[in-house]
């Protein structure tokens, strides 16, 4: 069944926008993050990048997003040398479609924070699994061993 994701257009890494209308033709990963340049969110995006060719091999895009600007972004992206496009969502369009901000505690205040989490979706927007509140350590290979297990069905 189709993911209902409501038309959007963001900016991305390497100058590019991401749409609905893109998303909808491929197989992809969506994973959202809190922040660039943490030590989680950098973990997180190295283990995904060093599995990248292999989310490729299989007919997957890797796409990470988070409420950073374009400009954070980009330095992150080169600083790491990662080769997977970054979306930009500073008015929070998708992270409130995909329901990932929430209440967190932060030096015992309460903020609204990201909540880590990973969407595979196939063609079509065809939701194929959600990862939520998830650990950054071990995440990108967890799902690349769903869709390895998936692709071969």
């Amino acid at each position: 069944m189709p993911y209902f994701i409501d038309d959007f257009e963001l900016s991305a890494t390497s100058s590019k926008k991401v749409t609905k209308e893109i998303l909808n033709s491929q197989n992809f990963v969506l994973y959202f993050y809190p922040k660039d340049n943490t030590s989680a969110c950098t973990t997180e995006a190295l283990e995904f990048a060093e599995l990248y060719d292999e989310f490729r091999t299989l007919g997957f895009h890797v796409y990470g997003i988070s409420k950073d600007t374009i400009g954070s972004h980009e330095k992150f992206k080169d600083k790491f040398s990662l080769p997977f496009t970054l979306i930009s969502d500073v008015e929070k369009i998708l992270l409130d479609q995909f329901n990932v901000i929430k209440d967190k505690k932060m030096y015992g205040k309460a903020v609204k924070g990201t909540v880590r989490s990973t969407f595979v979706f196939g063609e079509g927007l065809k939701l194929i699994k959600e990862f939520r509140d998830i650990k950054a350590v071990g995440h990108a290979k967890v799902v690349l061993d769903f869709l390895e297990d998936y692709t071969s069905k």
